[in-house]
């Protein structure tokens, strides 16, 4: 056989290929060629073909059916078969193979050598792919060799032991008698590497950690020769002795010192004179300043010392490199909650990257100046912001606005200020703000109502031929709809009132009505408003019954609907409409976590805090929602709304309040599931028709017969069925539930779903306990709307403690009688 081509040669073949194909080729053909030579045992060309092999492998070819050669080149007395054999190891082995423990006899005889090189090369090896297997049974010749007098074995031995020390932790006792003299090592590399082996132990277990805190003196003792030592060839790098080692020490101090007086007072000297003697020209002194300040900043520092490290990094914010720049600004945005002041002097450098051109730093600079923002510096720092955010990426708006609206809400010097900024940034970036961003502006302008008139006439003119920016129109129209008679009349005081007329007002809002650009929305907050101003206007009644009749067949729903209450407003109700249309009240904000409900507040919803009781049998599941999503699978469901224990008739002025309101009065549910609610009421056919005192439900038993809808381990569940007089629509369903067992059922819990073309309401329960051998009875009442007369289907969940264990079971019940829902 001839002898196989060098791997020289093979490079400079595989490099004149012209394609894909043509590499693929070749690289094919070589392999075959190298599989021969496997299978015939060349011993003499072996190291040639594994050289040759992971060369394919670093191409991206398949080189597994080289594992076995390396091991035997392992083997070899060889150097040279020794060291590829080694490297293809590390390259085409890892401990997830069982080939790599084949290795495990083979290190340790070479751990054992007599030639350094050979022992370097097994720790190389164990280091970079040990398994944990490998590591217990070597760590002895590891430990043995981080003992050693050759500063050669003692440098690869260290980083040897840190990665044993990743895969077993428990191991780690076994190399701290190692571990005194090796900071006494002259030699760097041996040093770098047992800072290195310190950092990992210190990092992984407490107890090292106090125990080398002691060493803090040596450290530092050794940082300072660093820095004060002169040129020395073998480790300056650009004219700086050693960074590498100076960067480990560095992040070693940090971990020592970090909650710790002791340490932090012995180390707050070097850091400084680290800080203050470090060349700042080239890169390498700006890393090992970096370090400087992330240490400084991370342990218990004098507070001069953090200055220091501040202005450090203020100065970072002049580079030229962006990396620094952004490093720079990362560090400052961690330490500006506990160094305020301090950060606050490069304010104006801070603000100056707001203009740089990299979209990183731009971000850091844009998050920093808002944690800035305080009551003293507000304008001038949202002046800068709003400046920033009329120019930036449409990337950024959002956040901006975002943080330009919380600040504001903040630090607001006053009512006119805050309405000004909010009202520029919806002009500036209004299809970017939040959701909240309307009703916020609308709750801000109602409880200034010394600036009613103002805002109205800002708004107005702002809105002028531009419906862009719609989260601005909804405010606009809304605020017209409440004080057009403000805007009107030119009351405005606080700067010159402009001329207005009525037909000019409604002929902006008719315009907002037909705009291309506005949306579904919009069109509902320019309709409510022209309503509104039937009430404020007086020459244009008529006017405005014709625009309303007009949308009373409109194609938007939504908008058709509020036109034909309003009309039915005008014609069946005209007494009440001054009274239902009249101004807004001051609103007070809640915050509030937990579920909120939508108040309907003249035509508008605001967020409201929900109190709900949890019913007398005991706690309910808090996952009730997410659990019946899972229950039901489908989309099609609307899941239960557990009610209070009492629920009230709804009230004329309730439903009133709900006729310009923006929700779906229509009562269909969302697919989505709805929190635990306040009693949800079912709406009468028509709603102006459910005016009268009436209650809502007064029922009469119909003669339905009742069905067993769940019996299974003792436990029988029965539906009794009743219509209401009021609204034939609406069944109430009873359940009974027994328990025919010996012991109670305790914890019992019914939950139920219908598909979402019906409403459901759940009452609370009589109790929480079923009594044994059917003693006793659970009652619970089930309110469903049905008003397309479709067959009743629900899905139940049953969940009760029972014998010591907790009981869950699901049902679907099918089997409703016609008269239940016909």
């Amino acid at each position: 056989m001839p002898a196989p081509i060098r791997l020289r040669e093979l490079i400079r073949t595989i490099r004149t290929a012209r394609t894909q194909a043509e590499e693929r080729e070749m690289i094919q053909k070589e392999c075959a060629a190298i599989r021969s030579s496997f299978r015939e045992e060349d011993n003499t060309y072996r190291c040639r073909n594994v050289a040759k092999l992971l060369y394919m492998h670093m191409l991206g070819y398949p080189a597994h059916f080289g594992q076995l050669e390396c091991l035997k080149l392992i083997a070899s007395q060889k150097f040279t078969d020794k060291r590829i054999g080694y490297l293809g190891a590390m390259l085409l082995l890892d401990e997830r193979q069982d080939v790599h423990l084949l290795m495990t006899n083979c290190i340790k005889n070479d751990l054992n050598h007599s030639t350094q090189y050979v022992q370097g090369l097994a720790l190389c090896t164990l280091g970079c792919m040990g398994s944990s297997e490998m590591c217990r049974d070597l760590a002895g010749e590891v430990e043995k060799l981080l003992k050693t007098s050759n500063s050669y074995l003692r440098k690869k031995a260290a980083l040897c032991a840190v990665h044993v020390i990743r895969k077993v932790p428990e191991l780690m006792e076994m190399f701290l008698p190692a571990t005194k003299n090796l900071l006494n090592e002259k030699n760097h590399g041996v040093l770098h590497t047992s800072v290195v082996l310190l950092t990992e132990m210190c990092e992984r277990s407490p107890d090292m950690l106090a125990h080398f805190r002691k060493l803090v003196p040596q450290l530092v003792r050794i940082l300072k020769n660093l820095i004060m030592s002169g040129y020395s060839p073998e480790h300056d790098v650009s004219g700086i002795s050693d960074p590498f080692l100076q960067v480990r020490i560095l992040r070693l101090l940090r971990i020592l010192g970090r909650n710790d007086d002791d340490s932090s007072e012995a180390m707050n000297d070097i850091l400084a004179q680290v800080a203050t003697n470090t060349e700042t020209s080239k890169n390498v002194g700006n890393a090992i300043l970096y370090e400087t300040v992330l240490t400084i900043m991370d342990i218990k520092s004098e507070s001069g010392l953090r200055v220091l490290a501040i202005n450090i990094l203020g100065r970072f914010l002049l580079n030229n490199d962006k990396n620094i720049r952004y490093v720079a600004l990362t560090s400052l945005l961690k330490t500006v909650q506990t160094d305020h002041n301090a950060v606050q002097r490069h304010r104006s450098t801070i603000v100056d990257c707001l203009k740089d051109l990299d979209v990183s730093i731009k971000r850091r600079a844009m998050e920093l100046s808002f944690a800035l923002v305080n009551g003293n510096n507000i304008r001038g720092m949202m002046k800068e912001l709003l400046y920033f955010l009329d120019s930036c990426e449409p990337e950024f708006k959002a956040d901006c606005a975002s943080g330009i609206f919380l600040a504001a809400e903040k630090y607001a010097p006053s009512k006119r200020w805050h309405i000004d900024t909010i009202m520029r940034v919806l002009t500036t970036a209004g299809s970017y703000v939040r959701d909240d961003a309307v009703p916020n502006l609308i709750q801000l302008i109602t409880n200034s109502v010394e600036m009613h008139a103002y805002t109205v006439q800002r708004l107005y003119k702002a809105i002028l031929g531009d419906y862009s920016q719609q989260p601005l129109v909804q405010v606009a129209a809304w605020c017209i709809g409440e004080y057009g008679d403000l805007l009107v009349s030119g009351q405005c005081e606080e700067e010159e009132p402009i001329q207005v007329t009525e037909d000019e007002v409604l002929d902006i809002l008719e315009s907002v009505l037909i705009s291309n650009m506005s949306t579904s929305v919009t069109r509902g907050y320019a309709l409510t408003a022209i309503m509104k101003l039937s009430t404020r206007f007086t020459c244009t009644v008529n006017r405005i019954k014709k625009v309303v009749s007009i949308y009373g067949s409109s194609i938007d729903v939504e908008l058709q609907q509020r036109a034909v209450e309003y009309n039915a407003l005008f014609k069946k109700y005209d007494h009440m409409r001054s009274a239902l249309l009249e101004r807004m009240p001051v609103m007070e904000k809640v915050t509030t976590n937990g579920p909120t409900e939508i108040v309907q507040t003249n035509g508008e919803t605001e967020p409201a805090p929900l109190e709900t009781k949890p019913p007398p049998s005991g706690p309910q599941p808090t996952s009730q929602a997410n659990d019946l999503l899972d229950l039901l699978g489908g989309n099609d469901i609307t899941p239960v709304i557990p009610t209070a224990p009492t629920s009230k008739p709804a009230s004329a002025g309730g439903e009133l309040l709900d006729l310009l309101g923006d929700i779906n009065l229509t009562g269909a549910p969302s697919a989505a599931p709805a929190p635990a609610s306040v009693p949800q009421i079912s709406q009468p056919p028509f709603l102006l028709d459910g005016l009268s005192s009436q209650p809502l439900f007064n029922d009469i038993a119909t003669g339905i017969p009742s069905i067993t809808a769940y019996s299974k381990n003792g436990l029988k569940i029965e539906f009794t069925f009743e219509r209401s007089n009021t609204n034939p629509s609406v069944t109430v369903i009873t359940i009974q539930a027994s328990n025919s067992t010996e012991l109670d059922m305790t914890d019992f819990v019914f939950q139920a779903a219908v598909p979402k073309t019906f409403q459901l309401q759940l009452l609370s329960p009589s109790s929480s306990i079923v009594p044994a051998f059917n003693t006793g009875t659970i009652t619970q009442v089930i309110k469903v709307l049905n008003p397309q007369k479709q067959q009743l289907r629900m899905r139940i969940k049953l969940t009760y403690n029972h014998k010591g264990s907790a009981m869950q079971d699901l049902a679907e019940v099918n089997n409703f009688p016609p008269q239940s829902w016909q």
